[in-house]
């Protein structure tokens, strides 16, 4: 049971509702301790937050605090794929749990990644060790969701855990497996260990695909490893992947950043020449780099660019035009991009209106800057 090991306790407050990640084993927990847990932090999502919960002393009962779950799902067949609610999904999970026979793993997985959809994360721990204690065996697609939750939780030490689970359960992990850690050590800034996790994924079968490596490459270029990120890049292209629009457009953001611009509108004719369309975060990062550089022209081309691919700018593309004018001194000028963007359906955001004010003050006209704040 290591996967399980130092993973989830309930805390004994009694008005206090937390799911913690940290001393006693799921396997210390009884099965219809595990069932209160989720109970519980279901009641505080819902924003009970003053619920006592009540004793399970059989865990194949529906608790009788939430046997109003759904009506509906009482009287019509289980489908497993489609939930208006969470309490909806916990409540077929309940139903599956006291039908005999069971339903299969499958079936079980099928409510378990709907919660995840409603990002009940903590909820699923439980739910899973339950499974367990009752004799479904998990598959690898279960195995898979534990290990998501655990990585959206930032728990990633326990979704290698739960790999090493995996492993000694004799099930195959699968590119989906490693994608999710490498997502998490990522998120994480463990890019270092996310690269020789991506190599190992090698070893053990599983081929990197292109999620893999613009994960990877999302993660250098947030820390600004733009040159081993191209290395990445070709890398990928090296194993017969193919990049698409977000691993291009991410390097493109990051040498933007590091005012390489002709390195940048190189990598987006390459990706054009490939048939790749940009998108609008692709325009936004080179809207944004030449107007670091003072290119006002050239970013009117990028925008009319952008227009006629009908590309649709979002507030980031305007609250970029409306930057570059006030820097530029064209505070005047703001007030037909502003009305372009209320006749798009975009409406200005706090990044606007500060940035007119911060406009209309340096030229010292305050009460312009007076007439934005009201």
């Amino acid at each position: 049971m290591m996967g399980f090991r130092s993973f989830a306790t309930f805390c004994e407050r009694k008005y206090v509702s937390s799911l913690c990640l940290s001393t006693l084993g799921l396997e210390m927990m009884s099965t219809g301790r595990a069932y209160d847990v989720a109970i519980f932090h279901l009641a505080r999502r819902r924003g009970n937050t003053f619920i006592i919960i009540p004793t399970v002393t059989n865990p194949l009962l529906v608790s009788s605090s939430f046997s109003t779950f759904s009506t509906a799902s009482r009287t019509h067949p289980v489908d497993n794929t489609h939930f208006d609610s969470v309490d909806d999904a916990f409540a077929s999970f309940n139903r599956m749990l006291r039908m005999h026979p069971r339903p299969s793993v499958v079936q079980f997985n099928q409510v378990l990644t709907s919660i995840v959809k409603f990002k009940q994360y903590a909820t699923v721990v439980p739910l899973c060790k339950q499974m367990e204690s009752l004799g479904i065996k998990p598959d690898a697609c279960t195995l898979n969701i534990f290990i998501n939750c655990c990585c959206r939780l930032s728990h990633l030490r326990f979704g290698f855990c739960i790999l090493g689970k995996m492993f000694k359960l004799g099930l195959q992990p699968t590119t989906v497996t490693f994608n999710t850690l490498i997502n998490g050590l990522c998120i994480g800034d463990q890019l270092l260990q996310a690269v020789r996790l991506s190599d190992q994924m090698v070893e053990s079968g599983c081929k990197p695909d292109v999620f893999t490596y613009t994960t990877i490459v999302n993660g250098l270029c947030k820390i600004g490893k733009t040159d081993v990120a191209l290395k990445l890049l070709q890398k990928m292209k090296d194993r017969g992947l193919e990049p698409d629009v977000v691993t291009y457009s991410a390097i493109i953001d990051s040498l933007c950043k590091d005012k390489l611009i002709t390195d940048a509108f190189n990598l987006f004719s390459q990706m054009k020449n490939k048939g790749i369309l940009p998108n609008c975060f692709t325009y936004n990062s080179l809207i944004q780099g030449v107007c670091n550089h003072g290119k006002w022209k050239e970013a009117i081309r990028l925008w009319n660019e952008m227009v006629a691919m009908n590309i649709i700018p979002n507030v980031v593309t305007f609250n970029i035009l409306v930057d570059a004018l006030c820097k530029e001194g064209l505070v005047s000028d703001t007030e037909g991009v502003v009305d372009t963007m209320i006749q798009r359906g975009e409406q200005p955001d706090i990044i606007t209106y500060s940035t007119l004010m911060d406009g209309y003050c340096l030229r010292g006209e305050m009460d312009e800057a007076n007439k934005v704040f009201v």
